[in-house]
This record gives structure tokens, C-alpha cells and sequence, in this order.
């Protein structure tokens, strides 16, 4: 029924701002096809896209997930890249001052795109 080829999409306010952001503060391969849509070439070789819509709406849930080897260092270099990390102040699953969840499971930190969806990275 199905091929052997799957992915998954989200949307965005801006594909410039978009392509901007995944290819070179996150350093992944990006190109945009004729109709205006993203497609970004994840660790691994999986696809996603996005795509512009006028009204976009920022997902309310994490949309991508990077697993890295060590969650610390990899804030460090998002930070250093201009990617802010989102400070969580929650009692039940709060983060430190670098945007950290430790000892809830894998760590991991949250940022967002120029969009606002939610993105991680977390100890693999």
C-alpha cells in the first residue's frame, strides 16, 4: 500500500526565515522547490518539510526532536549560534538557567524556530 518513502511537514510564517534558521543556525541541508516549500535533510537522511501559511499557528507540541550526545554542549553551541533556549519555570518540570531538563529522563532543552514551533534536543 505504501512506498518505501515517508515524511512529515509543518508549517511556517516564512520560508526565508525558515530556511535561514534550519540551514544555517542549525547547519542542515535546505533547498526550496518551485511551489515555496522547505525541505530540510534531517541527521540520518529523513526529510522534512515546511511549508508558508499565511495564518500559522506555532504547534503546541515539540514538531523535531535531535538527539546529541551531550545535551550541554550542544545548548552551548545553539547558543553561540544565536538559538535561544526556552527557560522552563514550571515546579513539576522546570529547567535550569540554560534551559535544561535534568533527572525527568533523558535531559533535554527546548527552543523554537522563527515560527515559534518547538524543537529539542535530547541525550540519545
Amino acid at each position: 500500500m505504501f512506498s518505501d518513502h515517508a515524511f512529515s511537514g509543518f508549517s511556517v510564517k516564512d520560508v526565508d526565515a525558515a530556511k535561514q534558521f534550519y540551514g544555517d543556525a542549525l547547519g542542515l541541508s535546505v533547498t526550496v522547490n518551485e511551489m515555496g516549500i522547505l525541505d530540510i535533510e534531517l541527521p540520518g537522511g529523513a526529510h522534512v518539510i515546511a511549508y508558508p501559511k499565511p495564518n500559522h499557528e506555532p504547534a503546541t507540541f515539540t514538531i523535531l526532536n535531535f538527539e546529541v550526545d551531550d545535551v550541554e554542549a550542544a545548548v552551548d553551541e545553539l547558543n553561540a549560534r544565536g538559538v535561544v533556549t526556552k527557560i522552563y519555570t514550571d515546579p513539576d518540570f522546570g529547567t535550569d538557567a540554560k534551559g535544561i531538563s535534568r533527572g525527568r529522563g533523558p535531559d533535554i532543552a527546548w527552543f523554537t524556530d522563527p515560527a515559534g514551533n518547538v524543537l529539542s534536543v535530547l541525550k540519545a
